[in-house]
């Protein structure tokens, strides 16, 4: 029973997907941002729940339940779910671009390459779409790690945020807060 080895041996060979079509390994993943109240104590948040691929067709999502906000202090989550994302209405973000599967498929456990992707964000029923560079490592057993390659600003009067920004400043009775967040990514995707 030779086979089976030469044959795992064969596979592993491979380039990192000729096996294709990723799913996001959500624990491994993470999605970032960065609010700034009175001008200048910025404080780190996350979304704790994600879901995302990359089809054989190059399409690839990410989706974010805007519910699993993360600031670390349960009554801000609370108040940012609902007056600044209005999960209630708008549960999920997504993200979404075409890439090079071809790239991606060439790739060969620990390379990188840095891309430029065409990314359209729908976030609070508005849409935006942003040239973005991300770096995509081959890691071992078929996974890509993405990452953004530096922040994404993004504006909350894009997204008509402002309202919800403002509510949230007033019941915190603070002076400001910052409509420009910068977001950073790290995703882990696996073969099927």
């Amino acid at each position: 029973m030779r086979l089976m080895p030469l044959a795992l041996a064969a596979l592993l060979a491979l380039p990192v997907s000729t096996l294709a079509d990723w799913q996001l390994a959500g624990d491994e993943s993470s999605v970032h941002f960065v609010s700034v109240k009175k001008g200048n104590i910025a404080e780190k948040h996350y979304f704790k729940s994600m879901s995302g691929s990359i089809s054989d067709d190059g399409q690839a999502e990410l989706t974010i339940d805007l519910a699993s906000v993360e600031t670390n202090i349960p009554i801000r989550n609370e108040r940012m779910q609902a007056m600044l994302f209005e999960t209630a209405k708008f549960a999920q973000a997504t993200i979404s671009s075409n890439v090079d599967v071809a790239k991606l498929k060439s790739l060969k456990s620990g390379q990188t390459i840095t891309v430029e992707a065409d990314m359209t964000m729908q976030v609070h029923g508005e849409q935006k779409t942003e040239t973005v560079p991300l770096r995509v490592t081959a890691l071992e057993g078929g996974k890509l790690m993405v990452s953004t390659g530096a922040p994404i600003i993004v504006s909350a009067g894009d997204f008509k945020l402002l309202e919800g920004i403002d509510k949230l400043r007033e019941v915190a009775g603070l002076k400001s807060i910052s409509p420009i967040v910068p977001v950073t990514a790290t995703l882990v995707f696996t073969t099927k």
